[in-house]
């Protein structure tokens, strides 16, 4: 069965365009509640199944969020409400309170407009491929309320963000504490922006919290893990040691040194990675994407550290660490994964591993990612029609394999297809920024060519 709604994060959309409508985010709630909630409860005692929902900043998750309560209570699923919450507070939560399911009402990093559903199972890991397909069949049959004692019913989590801010807290060493620091955090006015500046000023830090007071409508704009420039800024201004920056729903990070250089999710990633492979706590090696910056994998290597590279996303990061059996990975738009600490991506977790590691080797964040270096990368994209393959193309094969004979082992080609328009990306990086343009405006003509011919052809 091919997907209907689900994508690689959930479920996401324009809000009032299908599937972001209250009626199909209700049938979306009931089905869940069938096929999710419905298992691990104690049917024999009578306990009806509980999942937790909490939500961004945008003004629509209100509306989403009844529909929802009406979807999983008509299925007979008692709900409880933690408000705005992270994304990986919800995950945490979800597995503390033993319940069945949890879900987040966000969009991410996109604009107010959108809104999403994405949900956790009980161990707090996002659902596999399998069990959204059993929702998307439930959501094909019309809902059949329960009868009205078998209704589930909805109580709101008072102290939802007191248990998050410590579970926060508790990732970070006991020895140590952030005194001395001063801090510019960044909340995008999302969902961390009651949360995030707590955990780092209860663990000693002087903090600058921007972005903070979301209005439902200002959700990641100009601000947050997509939009640096904001964070960079207020770093220089208050003179900070370190900038924070989160994306709407808290599950991406970048930071800022002090002099507002922006760091991504590579160069952190790798920050957390030398830390732990100095201390031997680096279980196993590093798992990246096809996009992560080949002077990141060449550092890891330089200090003894395996490395592999999963698709884009990190759901799929999170497939190689389970094989692999390994505990950190992530990408570099910032979703990092820290597997001893948390179930999924956290972007204060992170923050804090990144800290400590700071704190301990007592250097600021430009000194310790110093021999991480950043290679130039090129990225083109080329239009095609829409049923061009590009496998089997043996002229691309050819200016692929050219390329990559001329770069050696300092360079990086990679060619895939865009999921959601006719587009080949063609990525080519290595250390000679000039060299890496004229070899991607190489293969991207190349593309061009083939792919001219093979339109006229039709």
């Amino acid at each position: 069965m091919s997907r209907r709604f689900f994508g690689t994060d959930g479920v996401r959309g324009r809000v009032g365009d299908d599937p972001i409508t209250p009626g199909m985010v209700m049938r979306l709630g009931y089905a869940a509640g069938r096929v999710l909630a419905a298992k691990g409860h104690d049917a024999l005692r009578g306990e009806r199944p509980t999942v937790l929902i909490g939500k961004d900043t945008r003004v629509s998750g209100y509306m989403l969020e009844s529909a929802l309560q009406a979807g999983f209570t008509s299925a007979g699923v008692d709900v409880r409400l933690t408000g705005p919450m992270p994304t990986p507070g919800v995950a945490y939560l979800t597995r503390a309170l033993r319940l069945q399911a949890g879900v987040v009402i966000s969009a991410s990093h996109n604009p107010y407009e959108d809104n999403g559903i994405k949900f956790f199972s009980a161990q707090g890991t996002k659902l596999p491929d399998e069990v959204e397909l059993a929702i998307e069949e439930a959501m094909e049959s019309p809902i059949r309320t329960e009868a009205s004692r078998n209704l589930g019913r909805v109580k709101r989590m008072e102290d939802a963000d007191g248990r998050y801010i410590e579970f926060c807290k508790s990732t970070f060493p006991t020895d140590l504490d952030l005194r001395g620091m001063r801090i510019v955090v960044d909340c995008a006015h999302g969902a961390a922006y009651h949360i995030a500046p707590h955990v780092f000023h209860e663990l000693g830090a002087d903090v600058i919290a921007i972005a903070n007071e979301p209005d439902g409508l200002n959700i990641n704009k100009n601000c947050g893990a997509t939009h640096t420039e904001t964070m960079s800024r207020a770093v220089r201004q208050h003179r900070a040691d370190l900038g924070v920056a989160l994306d709407g729903d808290g599950d991406r990070l970048m930071m800022a040194d002090a002099s507002g250089s922006v760091m991504d999710g590579d160069k952190l990633m790798y920050a957390i990675a030398r830390h732990r492979k100095q201390t031997g706590e680096l279980k196993g090696g590093v798992v990246g994407t096809l996009m992560t910056n080949l002077g990141t994998e060449l550092a890891l290597k330089q200090m003894g550290c395996d490395f592999r590279r999963a698709k884009v996303g990190d759901r799929y990061v999170l497939e190689v660490l389970q094989q692999e059996g390994w505990q950190l990975g992530g990408e570099s738009s910032g979703h990092i994964l820290c597997l001893d600490k948390h179930t999924t991506g956290d972007g204060i977790v992170s923050a804090l591993q990144v800290m400590a590691a700071l704190r301990r080797a007592r250097q600021s964040l430009a000194e310790y990612t110093r021999d991480c270096p950043v290679f130039p990368q090129v990225l083109i994209n080329v239009r095609v029609t829409r049923d061009f393959k590009l496998n089997g193309q043996l002229p691309v094969r050819d200016a692929v394999g050219a390329v990559e004979r001329e770069l050696g082992e300092d360079g990086r080609v990679v060619l895939r297809a865009s999921g959601t328009e006719p587009l080949i990306r063609v990525m080519v990086e290595g250390r000679d920024e000039p060299q890496v343009r004229r070899c991607a405006e190489r293969i991207a003509a190349t593309v061009r060519e083939v792919a001219g011919r093979v339109g006229n052809a039709d």
